[in-house]
């Protein structure tokens, strides 16, 4: 079996692999009897030459190899049909903007295996970028701090070379006395927890952090249970939000009315209740003034999130009276971070903690007979239809039809 990195292509260029060349190497000793083949890139993280020098093949034309495994979508011209493919489709939740590759990908009988549907048993994600979204995420919500209240400038993330070059410029800076709210308890959560560990900020429960004053800066971590509650006033359960969660409205105003830094790293579901509306944020006793919203949905549980910004012009204003864009540091706005990419700030550690997940949970899948179920679940199309996991999609299919 022969397996190729192939080159991004999508624009803006995304300088993120699923391995580097080291973990490459070490996908090779575990698994002998596997090729690998790396397709000609000029921005990725890793050069050309850092592939040949740990004895990998590199090449423009990559249509000899059986798996080709990417990040970020693939141009449909550049598909190539009877192949099996590991990308970030965008398809599985009928994103209309990608439902012409979608189609492609069956016309062109590819097998389609969506890094989003790589689950285990009980339906967690096993790999994903969301850590490395949680870290940068919560940098840049400090970074916009520091500019709109002249407090400190650190530097864009993507100027830095990694990790501790970003926790370096942290130890430089001093936080003023503010109340931190994080929501979510998953890897984008957590990601964004070790900014605020790594800051020595003292975490508290979420009782103190509702009824009092600090004479330091603080955080809060909140899951769905502490900012939803049962309509009729039953004692609430998270299994039962996530299975369905119509029955449940936003128990959040009280934290917007402790909080002044909000990191929103939950995950939003179907029909789940929004977190803050335009209508709470216009309340006079609504405090927060600073959102990194690393879920980034548009327009939709974060209510100040109107769109998604840039890596380069990453910050920009909500007005909660207008219900308007202002710009980032406009007084008594609220200043909104909502880069959808985050990731690809830090390429380089994103990449190798990607590729420590694919080597332990997908590539062994190929050689013990998919033992654990994940090449199935995680399997969208096959000879040319949908699979019957994602049969729920062909109404999306066919909506080119």
């Amino acid at each position: 079996m022969k397996f190729a990195i192939i080159k991004e292509r999508k624009n803006p260029p995304d300088r993120r692999v699923v391995f580097s060349p080291l973990k490459l190497t070490e996908a090779k000793k575990q698994f002998p009897q596997v090729s690998f083949k790396v397709e000609a890139s000029d921005i990725r993280i890793f050069s050309d030459n850092q592939y040949k020098n740990q004895g990998f093949e590199v090449s423009n034309n990559v249509s000899d190899c059986d798996v080709l495994i990417g990040v970020k979508e693939v141009p449909i011209e550049n598909l190539i049909p009877n192949k099996k493919y590991f990308f970030f489709s965008h398809t599985i939740k009928k994103q209309p903007y990608n439902r012409k590759l979608l189609k492609a990908i069956l016309d062109k009988n590819i097998e389609m295996y969506d890094h989003e549907t790589i689950i285990n048993q009980k339906g967690f994600r096993l790999i994903g970028f969301g850590r490395y979204a949680g870290l940068v995420g919560a940098y840049n919500g400090f970074r916009a701090l520091g500019l709109r209240d002249n407090l400190f400038d650190l530097p864009k993330v993507e100027t830095l070379a990694d990790l501790e070059a970003v926790k370096a410029e942290l130890d430089k800076i001093n936080l003023p006395n503010i109340k931190i709210l994080l929501s979510g308890i998953g890897k984008v959560a957590h990601g964004a927890k070790e900014i605020l560990d790594y800051l020595k900020i003292k975490q508290v429960s979420d009782a103190l952090y509702l009824t009092s004053k600090f004479t330091e800066p603080v955080y809060c971590m909140v899951d769905v249970m502490e900012y939803s509650r049962r309509k009729d006033g039953k004692v609430g359960d998270k299994w039962e939000f996530y299975k369905d969660p119509t029955g449940y409205e936003s128990n959040f105003m009280p934290y917007a009315k402790e909080t002044d830094f909000f990191i929103a790293g939950h995950f939003y579901g179907n029909n789940a209740p929004y977190l803050y509306t335009r209508e709470d944020a216009k309340h006079p006793d609504f405090k927060i003034n600073l959102v990194a919203d690393i879920s980034c949905d548009i327009d939709g549980p974060v209510a100040s999130t109107l769109r998604a910004s840039t890596i380069a012009d990453p910050f920009y204003g909500y007005d909660a009276q207008t219900e308007s864009e202002v710009a980032f540091n406009t007084p008594n706005a609220i200043t909104v971070m909502a880069v959808d990419n985050l990731p690809c700030e830090l390429p380089k550690d994103a990449s190798e903690g990607f590729g420590d997940m694919f080597l332990e949970h997908v590539i062994p899948a190929f050689f013990n007979n998919d033992a654990d179920g994940i090449l199935q679940r995680a399997k969208i199309t096959e000879n040319g239809k949908l699979t019957k996991a994602f049969s729920y999609l062909q109404d999306y299919v066919d909506g080119f039809e």
